[in-house]
């Protein structure tokens, strides 16, 4: 019997497994809830606690949290001297908590882990799955609604802000809940205009919101509306709006937010508001902040990616989605998702994690068409399941590449988890017609796991090259320093060094670096390959006696090209 007969058989018993894990789970809603718990921590843990800070926002966010643990200032929000009012204060306060958290338990060194800070955003990727379960059952049976959930735990887009400390997985947690207390309401007036919705619902809503503000400012607000708005046009009526609360539901917004925003007002004057408003949101919207700018159609071409597996479904089951509109389930769907999908297509800034609040709406509706049996059959698109298996060979493929560039070996400690991605997305494609769909996306699901895997547990950890900062950290603590005090020169000046190296890091040029290193002992100069000559004729300058302490060689990924930085220290006349 040959191999590949063999693969395929383990291939087909593993998939009814996972059917039968499905049915098993879909018993009860506490089973729901342990399924999904279990699946998205073996899906989001691998290289949660390897990986080193990654520039540049995770660091950033890390950083100016370190800094309000140090200076024990919880209203104004820094990144070494300079204020940092672009997002409010929400997900720092969380962070510090995780850290605080970790301190009073003892663990080491508490405010350099990274790990610390991204709890809030493991939590909140949880916490997210579960609530896309919950409002998926306001559409469709538990089974589907414990499908759609893990095709959000599955999906690639949430597996990479799970591990990253900032705000994007605490703020999709707190849309799923706003949107989902949404549906029920709206589904509710649709169903029995009469009845009346009572407090908790409109409380979730608003409670939500106000979290969602306090996170990541009023882009919670554009989701929540825009799908009201865009409801109460396509029922030509806006009566069940009623139904949520607005009047006392916007006291309660005002009164969770307002103590902070009165605060740091304050605290800033208006510089808060010219940052946040002026200079992050309106400046999105009218150019490319900071080298972000893409036409019109860079998320939905991004979106095969980024929610794979699940998108390898999503063209089949497009046609039945639109078929389907006037029903209520789907049309709130559809408000939910269009309208501020088009915003975001339309705004000059793009970024791949904008969109991901949206995708909770596009898994219960795949899953909704699915647990009618409604994808086409067309030939052409079901040639498209192709995806589940090209995208993990891509990744195989990939991974080999970057162990050879960046590890200048083949990295064989990574293939045999890639090989299972790829077997499973070979088997999830190649039985799509003999099992069905519902069991090549578990297959698909398993095959994302075994990416996460290979990505995440195996790939980074074992390219220190990767993080040049940690590499230098490294070299710091084994020094004979205490509290050693360092300057950056050149294109390496990223937020990570300052987060492991200390708040008062200084980036300066390397003239400013000599003098600084001549300026006390236990002082280190890391200066990169094009400012070296710089430094060396201004350190003879000035008599300066110095020593290479290390070279490192690195691989930026913020910039995306090699760095080398050579690591000089301050040393006594000889």
């Amino acid at each position: 019997m040959s191999t590949a007969t063999n693969d395929a058989r383990q291939s087909l018993r593993a998939a009814r497994g996972l059917g039968a894990v499905l049915d098993y789970a879909g018993a009860s809603h506490r089973r729901a809830c342990g399924l999904l718990i279990v699946f998205s921590l073996i899906a989001f843990l691998p290289g949660f606690f390897q990986i080193p800070p990654v520039d540049r926002d995770e660091a950033r966010f890390a950083q100016a949290t370190k800094q309000m643990l140090e200076s024990g200032q919880y209203v104004d929000i820094r990144f070494q001297d300079e204020v940092r009012y672009k997002k409010p204060v929400g997900i720092y306060w969380l962070q510090a908590a995780a850290v605080k958290a970790g301190e009073a338990v003892g663990i080491p060194q508490a405010r350099t882990t990274i790990w610390l800070y991204r709890l809030p955003s493991l939590f909140g990727a949880i916490g997210a799955v579960l609530l896309t379960y919950w409002t998926a059952l306001a559409f469709v049976a538990r089974r589907t609604a414990l499908l759609a959930a893990l095709m959000m735990a599955s999906s690639v887009l949430l597996g990479v802000e799970a591990r990253l400390a900032k705000t994007d997985a605490v703020l999709l947690l707190t849309c799923v809940a706003a949107m989902g207390a949404l549906a029920r309401i709206y589904l509710m007036s649709r169903r029995t205009p009469d009845l009346a919705v009572g407090w908790k619902l409109p409380a979730i809503l608003w409670t939500a919101l106000a979290a969602g503000v306090l996170i990541k400012g009023p882009l919670i607000l554009m989701f929540v509306t825009l799908a009201a708005l865009a409801l109460s046009i396509a029922d030509r009526s806006g009566r069940w709006i009623w139904s949520l609360r607005p009047l006392a539901g916007l006291a309660w917004l005002i009164v969770l937010v307002l103590p902070w925003f009165v605060a740091i007002i304050a605290k800033s004057g208006g510089s808060f508001l010219a940052q946040s408003v002026g200079e992050d949101m309106l400046a999105k919207v009218i150019g490319g902040q900071e080298s972000h700018g893409a036409p019109p159609g860079y998320y939905f071409l991004l979106f095969w990616v980024t929610f794979w597996p699940g998108s390898v479904l999503a063209g089949l089951a497009a046609p039945r989605v639109w078929q389907a509109r006037h029903e209520p389930g789907a049309r709130f769907l559809l408000a939910w998702l269009l309208p501020s999908w088009a915003v975001f297509e339309a705004v000059i800034t793009k970024l791949p994690h904008y969109v991901l609040p949206l995708y909770p709406a596009i898994a219960i509706l795949i899953a909704g068409i699915l647990e009618g049996g409604g994808l086409v059959t067309k030939r052409w698109l079901v040639r498209g399941t192709a995806g589940w298996f090209v995208f993990p060979a891509a990744i195989a493929i990939g991974v080999v590449v970057i162990f050879i560039i960046v590890g200048r070996d083949l990295g064989f400690v990574a293939w045999p988890f890639a090989a299972a991605a790829a077997i499973f997305g070979l088997f999830a494609w190649w039985l799509y017609e003999v099992d069905g769909p519902e069991r090549s996306l578990l297959r698909g699901m398993v095959a994302s796991v075994f990416i996460a895997i290979t990505v995440y547990a195996v790939t980074f950890p074992s390219l220190p090259a990767l993080f040049p900062s940690a590499l230098i950290a490294d070299e710091m603590r084994t020094s004979d320093c205490g509290e050693p005090q360092v300057a950056a020169t050149g294109y390496y000046q990223e937020p990570s060094l300052v987060f492991l190296l200390g708040t008062g890091t200084r980036f300066t040029d390397a003239t400013g670096a000599a003098i600084f290193l001549g300026q006390g002992p236990c002082r280190f100069a890391l200066i990169d390959a094009r400012s070296a000559r710089s430094f060396v004729e201004r350190a003879n300058a000035i008599g300066l006696h110095y020593a290479l302490s290390q070279r490192v060689d690195g691989y930026n990924i913020s910039i995306g090209r090699p760095v080398v930085l050579n690591v000089f220290r301050s040393t006594e006349k000889p």
